[in-house]
């Protein structure tokens, strides 16, 4: 069997608006393979959410796939019709979405909407269907799992929902689940145990995971690889082990600059990234971070960076970082 189940090459996402195109998604690759947890990390607008929905093809009418090929499993995501697209959607690829409040019906019971999406995607008759959601409650930590497949959302909290979600995520046994940022908006308990739900599913039903967050302690704690994105494009991409012992890109320095640390003085101030990420509908003819970084150079203003191997592995899109030349972090001043 081939160990690898989704590749993305040169995916291209742009929103097309009365303002003008905004590349929400411009050029981004990348492989996952069976059982594999990749994280993808970087600021709000970096892209990261569109490259998740883009796989799926879950855009709304301003979005458009524009360029680029997204195979899952052996399927052609972007030129398959919209049935089998549909059926996929659920029993091979299941996304949980950031907010579990908003993403369940608030009209229907837990129970009919998660016998509901099973008995789309499985052929059970409605008792069997009702077991295996009692299950999947089970499953994921829902005490008293019976009596909470009659309850509607607004009256379970947050925590419950997003297991809810989880529970519905899985319910058809996916190959591969999209977490977008899967602990937002929850206490740090609940964080803990939604992430180790989602280690569990991974060990236990060699699921793989794609986890989009923004935490970079997230990403230590679950992922086999990172993808580092800023202003639609990918900067950094490798082993999170790698990326933590030699990262190579000016913003995840930034990025991991920016994280409280436990053995900083008290009045230690928090580090952050000057200035905005750019607006994604003047991004293209230059490096997106070039602005923002100080250690741009004039080419850095005029070219965007290709995406190159710097060692087995590790790629980064950099005009000072790219094998031939190496940057050494925090030498702003150093010379080409």
């Amino acid at each position: 069997m081939n160990d690898q189940i989704l590749q993305v090459n040169n995916l291209k996402t742009y929103f097309f608006t009365a303002s003008g195109t905004a590349k929400a998604v411009d050029g981004v690759s990348f492989t996952m393979n069976r059982g594999q947890i990749m994280g993808i990390v970087g600021e709000s607008g970096s892209g990261k959410s569109v490259t998740a929905s883009s796989l799926i093809r879950l855009l709304p009418k301003t979005g458009s796939i524009v360029d680029g090929e997204v195979i899952f499993d052996g399927h052609d995501m972007r030129r398959i019709a919209n049935r089998e697209l549909l059926k996929l959607r659920g029993s091979e690829i299941s996304m949980i979405f950031q907010d579990p409040m908003t993403s369940l019906d608030p009209v229907f019971k837990i129970g009919d909407q998660m016998i509901e999406l099973i008995r789309t995607h499985k052929n059970l008759s409605q008792q069997e269907a009702y077991r295996t959601a009692v299950e999947m409650l089970h499953l994921v930590g829902i005490p008293e799992p019976e009596s909470r497949m009659n309850a509607y959302p607004h009256e379970l909290s947050g925590g419950m929902c997003q297991r809810v979600i989880i529970a519905m995520a899985i319910s058809c046994q996916p190959k591969f689940i999209i977490a977008d940022e899967p602990t937002t908006a929850l206490d740090v308990t609940v964080q803990a145990q939604i992430l180790g739900l989602l280690k569990k599913l991974r060990d236990e039903m060699g699921v793989s995971i794609l986890m989009i967050t923004h935490n970079l302690g997230i990403v230590w704690e679950m992922c086999d690889t990172v993808m580092v994105m800023y202003g639609g494009t990918t900067v950094e991409y490798t082993e999170m082990a790698q990326l933590y012992a030699n990262p190579l890109h000016p913003y995840t320095w930034g990025l991991l600059d920016s994280m409280p640390r436990l053995s900083a003085p008290p009045v230690e101030e928090l580090k952050a990234i000057p200035g905005t990420p750019p607006d994604l509908r003047l991004t293209g003819g230059c490096c997106a971070f070039y602005n923002r970084c100080p250690y741009m150079r004039e080419i850095c203003a005029k070219e965007v960076p290709p995406l190159v191997e710097v060692e087995p592995g590790h790629l980064v899109a950099c005009h000072r970082q790219n094998g031939d030349k190496t940057l050494v972090r925090g030498e702003v001043n150093q010379d080409d």
